[in-house]
């Protein structure tokens, strides 16, 4: 199994040499770190040990997950746009850490678009608007009328960017106002929302998925343009009467600025490779995540368009950066 696997990357290796120059040989030599920038538990964190466990099967070292939560993903994204620009420290960006941000705050310790070099685009997912049990809403429009007869009495969770512009887009397009309580995790914040301390999360499928299917929270909208086939619920443009709402998650792999293109085209390599996996397609399917695989030079265009869809939807949301 050993033998296999070392000359399974031999072969990865070798034809990114050829392909990208004396560069790219002898990498990797050493164990590959990936920084998730949100707690363990989170679908970025499931995301990064799925991948962790095929890119080591192809590369031949170990690939290391290290969560560094925290300040909506800024302390781990900060940590990797200061570390070597050798390939050996990558960040599990998502749209919080590498679109978001610029706009939820007014300085963020690292320039988004400057200090990393994209590698990979690993996949989307949408989100699932749930409340508690115990709330009376039945449907997206009882939620919404309810909000609108009781301003600023639902109080809402959030431990991503996300997850906050989905539910303040909600609010905005519905006429609601609801109470932002602001979370370090999401495991946190989807038991307390299964407790009744909140009565509301918009949340990743990968977080609501699983307890919806157990009937511990309610789903009542998907934030996708269109249905999703992972649970049956309606669109919250549907469900709402909200048209053009839209709102998802994704997530991509970027490493510091100045990584060699060949290191990061043979990072992108083992990540892609890594998709072809069953065990890892498995893996995302129960997750709600649609893999996608592209060339850096794609993330690179798709991140810079996200920043200004994301910007444009904070301000229409009426979100003031903190």
């Amino acid at each position: 199994m050993r033998f296999s696997v070392m000359r399974n990357a031999a072969a990865l290796i070798a034809g990114l040499a050829i392909a990208g120059g004396a560069a790219a040989q002898g990498f990797p030599s050493k164990p590959i770190r990936i920084v998730v920038p949100f707690a363990a538990g989170s679908a970025t964190d499931t995301m990064a040990r799925a991948y962790a466990n095929e890119m080591q099967k192809l590369l031949g070292q170990p690939v290391i997950v290290d969560n560094k939560p925290g300040a909506n993903g800024m302390i781990g994204a900060e940590a990797v746009a200061r570390a070597a620009p050798d390939g050996y420290t990558l960040l599990w960006g998502t749209n919080s850490t590498n679109a978001a941000n610029a706009s939820l705050f007014r300085k963020t310790p690292y320039d988004q678009e400057k200090d990393f070099a994209p590698v990979a685009f690993l996949g989307s997912v949408p989100l699932i608007v749930a409340v508690n049990n115990d709330f009376p809403a039945k449907t997206l429009r009882e939620l919404i009328a309810y909000a609108k007869a009781n301003p600023d009495k639902i109080s809402f969770a959030a431990a991503s960017a996300s997850q906050r512009v989905a539910t303040e887009m909600l609010n905005g397009m519905a006429g609601t106002k609801m109470t932002y309580v602001p979370y370090k995790s999401s495991p946190n914040a989807i038991t307390d929302l299964m407790s009744g301390q909140v009565q509301l999360f918009t949340a990743d499928l990968a977080v609501t998925l699983p307890q919806v299917k157990a009937g511990k929270i309610r789903g009542l909208a998907v934030t996708s343009a269109r249905r999703t086939p992972h649970v049956d619920l309606p669109t919250v443009a549907e469900a709402g009467g909200l048209p053009g709402y839209e709102l998802i998650a994704w997530f991509g792999a970027f490493a510091p600025a100045g990584t060699p293109k060949p290191v990061v085209d043979a990072l992108n390599a083992a990540i892609t490779k890594s998709m072809d996996a069953k065990d890892l397609r498995d893996r995302m399917d129960t997750l709600g995540v649609q893999l996608d695989p592209q060339s850096p030079e794609w993330l690179g265009r798709f991140a810079k368009s996200e920043t200004e869809k994301w910007a444009k939807a904070i301000r229409d949301a009426g979100i003031q950066p903190e």
